[in-house]
């Protein structure tokens, strides 16, 4: 149960301490993935380990989510504090559940979140539910020098004014400050136990309104799937899946308002295009399973230099001879095999990525910088966000250069997805424009 780890989006990074700056608003939103980890390795790391997080024993979960909340206080010393969570719990949400309600209430409490005097926090943890389960958990907390913060009633279609800490779990289909669906199950039927979804919840702070997407998109099920064909069949099952969430957010039943979307949307490069660049001059050598003539294995093999093995594929392998190439200056070369996000240029933004392909990293504590074998790595994790969010950021980014986006734990262990984040600042009034549409002033 991670707290704070794959973070996607920040509102806040000063060295100035908040109180100093009563007319300054930090949004800051911070996507968390957590799984459980792969052969009962956790991640001891400073930060709280985001996938790894499940297989640790409550005390050392606890003691890494504290780190973890003290440092995102300290270092950006956020006014407003949004963490996205998938798969809360980890894939054993059964025996991970039980713990969940203790961690937060304890996170609440922690001397390292004593200034965030008003909270709402949404876990999906009804996993007896199958046709409704997400695994998702979206956490919200607010700075105490934060005035006059209103959350949207869904049903009653008006703002609140948010005041003190609220849990809300098991049925949240129920709960009129969110909207919360898990995507049909013939979007991918191959998972037969796929969780996932997106919640949305909607707010206004300084006048500004806009809505907060956690969002988990379908995986790459097979990498020899995922190179038969570019773009691949899975990235046509997201297309599909973000189109839905998108038109769902900007439907007529409410007002329209900037929105932020961020998690784990499970984006890949093109991984045809990403083969042929990398084995340009190899040779490829095919295995076939004896009884159905099934491939299940590629080789690629240098044509000269004794034949070396330069990339092995499998339904669950990609092992490439030198990971230094999704290293090397952040991996920015592979950046136009990310294609996914170009279909949607018309509604979603996102800031120039100047970080390394978050996933999928080792979930050994001491390899912290190491790629696992299993999947090409890709920039998975992301916080985007409509064109109005955009100019909104870059409208306070003209006056301070305040915005950024980024990654934690470059060097720890973090899981098998490193945290990714969006830290700026709204000036007060930044969003006056809308006021009189959304009513953001009028407590009800």
């Amino acid at each position: 149960m991670g707290l704070f780890a794959g973070c996607n989006s920040f509102l806040g990074h000063s060295d100035t301490p908040l109180q100093k700056e009563p007319n300054k608003a930090w949004l800051f939103l911070f996507l968390t993935l957590t799984r459980a980890s792969r052969g009962g390795r956790g991640c001891s790391a400073g930060f709280l380990g985001t996938r790894g997080l499940p297989a640790l024993p409550p005390a050392a979960l606890g003691g890494a989510a504290f780190r973890a909340a003290g440092w995102v206080a300290h270092a950006h010393r956020p006014h407003f504090l949004a963490l996205h969570c998938q798969e809360f719990g980890g894939k054993n949400y059964e025996a991970s559940m039980s713990h969940v309600d203790k961690f937060v209430k304890e996170l609440l409490s922690s001397d390292a979140m004593k200034e965030y005097n008003r909270a709402r926090v949404y876990l999906d943890e009804n996993y007896k539910s199958q046709e409704h389960f997400t695994a998702l958990g979206s956490f919200y907390f607010l700075h105490e020098s934060l005035k006059n913060i209103y959350q949207f009633d869904f049903k009653a279609k008006k703002y609140k004014k948010v005041t003190g800490k609220e849990i809300y779990s098991d049925t949240l289909e129920s709960t009129p400050m969110l909207e919360k669906e898990k995507f049909p199950q013939d979007y991918f039927p191959e998972c037969k136990w796929s969780r996932k979804g997106f919640i949305r919840t909607r707010w206004c702070v300084a006048d500004c309104a806009f809505d907060l997407v956690n969002i988990h998109l379908f995986h790459d099920a097979s990498n020899l799937v995922a190179w038969e064909t570019s773009p691949s069949v899975y990235s046509g099952i997201r297309r599909k899946a973000l189109g839905y969430v998108l038109d769902r957010i900007s439907d007529q039943r409410f007002e329209k308002a900037s929105y932020f979307v961020f998690g784990d949307f499970n984006f890949r490069l093109d991984s045809k295009s990403v083969v042929e660049t990398l084995c340009t001059k190899a040779t490829m050598q095919t295995v076939r399973a004896a009884d159905t003539n099934e491939v299940v294995k590629l080789i690629f093999r240098e044509s000269d230099n004794d034949r070396k093995v330069t990339l092995q594929l499998e339904k669950k392998l990609f092992d490439y001879v030198n990971q230094e190439v999704f290293r090397d200056n952040n991996g920015t070369a592979l950046l136009e095999f990310d294609k996914e996000l170009s279909v949607f240029k018309d509604r979603l933004c996102e800031l120039d990525i100047s970080f390394p392909p978050s996933y999928p990293y080792s979930e050994d504590s001491s390899q912290g910088k190491q790629y696992m074998n299993t999947r090409c790595p890709a920039w998975c994790d992301r916080v985007l966000m409509s064109p109005s969010a955009k100019e909104l950021i870059l409208r306070s980014e003209s006056e301070e250069k305040v915005v950024t986006y980024d990654h934690i734990g470059p060097s720890v262990c973090m899981g098998d997805h490193k945290p990714v984040f969006l830290a700026f600042r709204i000036a007060p009034g930044a969003g006056k424009p809308h006021a009189r549409v959304h009513k953001c002033c009028v407590v009800q």
